[in-house]
């Protein structure tokens, strides 16, 4: 028996007082509406109605039960409203992780502008390199720049991007330029990029077939926009993606080194979590189209 639709047809029924009516109102047969009565009340210990050829009444305990039994489905119905989220609606929290790119700040304003119109919507706005997890940091989206997606997720690529070997022109001036990669390697000053999920230097991987370790490591970061400052400031040698040299190289305050060599691409992705159900405020239509 299902108790909550027996205390449905149970109401029903007390509000009638006339099974075929209520069942008529339930769009079942009056055989229905009798059997899951009777289960009920086997279920309750207890008659609930008293019946008879001309009418059909509460008992006393039918009587009591009935408020109790209104209370239980108007409470139901309450819960489940709360959490539902029809089409048009937008509240609750809304948790996205990005790493540190050079328009973040754009991105966010641009975001915050949409959401002016939904002012029961919180935005979770994390910054971080690590990848997290997105079950147990409750991520409903993300961008991650990387070679592969995690499983299980809803991707769109959204751009592609390579790592450029880059210097200062003060620090070539006073080094001279790198006569190769093993040159590079092993004289220049070097920057490099923390693995936020290791803690260690990922030194520099130029390509799949190619992966070198500097020398003369003199910066180590976690956040590529403080490695271009440290490049920028003459002070070392840095394996940068594009998106962030393509200013300085323009304005000459970068030298792009070995232009034609060959470097991994990478992929900027947009993401959230495969869920059985997802809440609309945490969808958008280029990852669900």
């Amino acid at each position: 028996m299902n108790r909550l639709e027996a205390l449905r047809y149970f109401c029903a029924a007390a509000q009638t007082l006339q099974f075929r009516k209520a069942a008529s109102r339930l769009s079942v047969s009056p055989q229905v509406v009798t059997r899951v009565m009777a289960e009920l009340e086997a279920a309750l210990g207890e008659p609930l109605f008293v019946r008879s050829t001309r009418q059909v009444r509460l008992t006393d305990f039918g009587s009591r039960f009935l408020p109790r039994a209104r209370q239980f489905l108007l409470d139901g119905e309450k819960l489940f409203a709360t959490a539902r989220q029809k089409d048009d609606e937008m509240a609750g929290v809304v948790r996205i992780t990005v790493p540190r790119l050079p328009g973040n700040e754009a991105l966010l304003a641009d975001l915050l502008a949409r959401c002016a119109d939904y002012p029961d919507l919180v935005i979770d706005w994390r910054v971080d390199e690590a990848r997290l997890n997105a079950v147990e940091n409750c991520i409903d989206m993300g961008v991650r720049l990387g070679l592969e997606p995690q499983p299980l997720m809803i991707v769109r690529r959204i751009a592609q991007t390579r790592d450029l070997f880059v210097a200062a022109p003060q620090l070539l001036a006073r080094l001279g330029p790198p006569r190769d990669l093993e040159d590079l390697r092993r004289r220049f000053p070097a920057s490099s990029l923390i693995n936020a999920e290791t803690g260690r230097s990922w030194g520099w991987p130029v390509n799949d077939g190619l992966h070198l370790t500097p020398a003369l490591p003199r910066f180590v970061s976690n956040d590529p926009c403080s490695e271009l400052a440290a490049a920028l400031a003459g002070r070392v040698c840095a394996l940068l993606p594009d998106y962030l040299c393509r200013a300085p190289l323009q304005e000459g305050r970068l030298v792009e080194l070995f232009p034609s060599l060959r470097r991994a691409s990478w992929s900027l992705f947009l993401y959230r979590p495969q869920r059985s159900v997802t809440p609309a405020r945490a969808c958008w239509p280029c990852l669900t189209g």
